[in-house]
């Protein structure tokens, strides 16, 4: 019966194996999830989606299988959708509020609402839109899309126009979790989150539940235990390019930086622009007057440090390859030179380019950059994270 569904998960691009799909099988058949399409939803999700990316398509998949509804014919329908009167019992219990029940019960209940919905079913030959019987759309029949009545079941519906239907059939709640989309501070939080080593350091203010226990035992009496806190021991440095062509992409570059900062306990941040040269700065404000000079930083932070670059590294040729080359400023050697110690200091380093990643070809600069960072430059979306802090591991 939900072979359809294990198809078009598998056309949609979610990766789930025919155990798991068993797994989903099992719990049906356990009737763990009882005539609610929340929980029917989130047990698909639990048992056949493994990856935070896949949410958006395992929702567009569950969408594609359930909805569409007004499609198809009425005995198909009656035949694929079984809406015993438990469940819409539970679904009123849970989605509406009494005066809406009171609504329902004053036309002759659940009982005769579900009858209702059987009898023209089965009679409705074909797609109907306005009136206020047949299952159709832009009627105040309680069955269908985009008309109004207090106890309707939505059906085949991009979203809720009165919010009185009973289910929301089609609600996409992780459309930004997407592998290619432009980030948000949560999506990016979501692929930092995989970039962790963990240490447990600090006062032993954590209680301990397993020594605790063990302590117990061994002494006759309750003995409370604690430890120190488990924490992300990943040291981080950060390059990030300010100004010029990187204005534009302000707003995602606040992101990661808060995002990085929540994440990681040891960051280190360094502004520069354009390429890197032999001074950074901590505040743009106070650019010309508080830089420290590159040397300074890499002396500082041993080679345990995980460096991340991140710039549109578009700008002309000469900026990377010469002496000279900066374009306010005169730099005695290359930027090139410079991003090569960076990356003798800190073997494990990445460069994260806003722009999107088949464009890099056309533009000079970024295919110098990349051939000095020997490849490793992702681009910032979901998957270029995720790719990014692999090849940081």
């Amino acid at each position: 019966m939900f072979a359809p569904f294990f198809e078009a998960l598998r056309r949609g691009g979610v990766p789930v194996s025919l155990r798991e799909y068993l797994s989903f099988l099992e719990a049906l058949a356990k009737e763990i999830p009882t005539y609610d399409i929340d929980a029917f939803y989130l047990l698909g999700r639990v048992t056949m989606v493994k990856d935070e990316r896949h949410l958006d398509r395992y929702d567009q998949a569950f969408s594609a299988t359930f909805q569409g509804l007004a499609d198809v014919s009425s005995a198909d329908l009656i035949e694929a959708m079984d809406l015993p009167e438990d469940w819409l019992r539970k679904m009123a219990e849970k989605h509406l509020s009494p005066e809406e029940r009171a609504q329902v019960e004053a036309v002759g209940g659940f009982d005769a609402l579900m009858e209702t919905l059987r009898k023209r079913l089965a009679e409705q030959e074909k797609r109907h839109q306005g009136g206020s019987k047949w299952v159709g759309t832009a009627g105040t029949s309680p069955f269908g899309a985009y008309g109004y009545n207090p106890e309707g079941v939505r059906i085949g519906q991009d979203s809720s126009r009165h919010r009185s239907a009973v289910k929301v059939w089609d609600k996409r709640q992780f459309r930004n979790l997407d592998d290619n989309v432009e980030l948000g501070t949560r999506n990016i939080k979501v692929a930092l989150k995989r970039l962790r080593r963990w240490a447990r350091d600090g006062a032993a203010d954590e209680l301990d539940l397993d020594g605790t226990i063990r302590a117990t035992a061994e002494h006759g009496y309750l003995d409370v235990q604690t430890r120190p806190e488990r924490r992300n021991a990943v040291k981080v440095v950060l390059f990030v390019d300010v100004g010029g062509s990187m204005d534009d992409h302000i707003k995602v570059v606040e992101e990661l930086f808060s995002a990085a900062k929540s994440e990681f306990k040891h960051l280190e941040h360094y502004y520069f622009h354009n390429c890197l040269y032999e001074g950074v700065w901590r505040d743009n404000v106070r650019r010309w007057s508080e830089k420290t000079p590159t040397w300074e930083v890499l002396n500082k932070f041993g080679p345990d440090y995980k460096c991340i670059f991140l710039g549109d590294a578009s700008m002309s040729p000469y900026e990377v390859a010469l002496p000279g080359g900066a374009n306010e400023h005169w730099n005695e050697e290359s930027g090139e030179v410079w991003l090569r110690r960076a990356r003798a200091q800190w073997p494990s380093c990445v460069w994260i380019n806003p722009i999107p990643e088949d464009h890099w070809r056309y533009t000079r600069s970024i295919q110098m950059i990349e051939e000095i960072f020997e490849g490793a430059m992702v681009p910032m979306t979901l998957d270029g994270l995720t790719r990014g802090m692999k090849l940081l591991g």
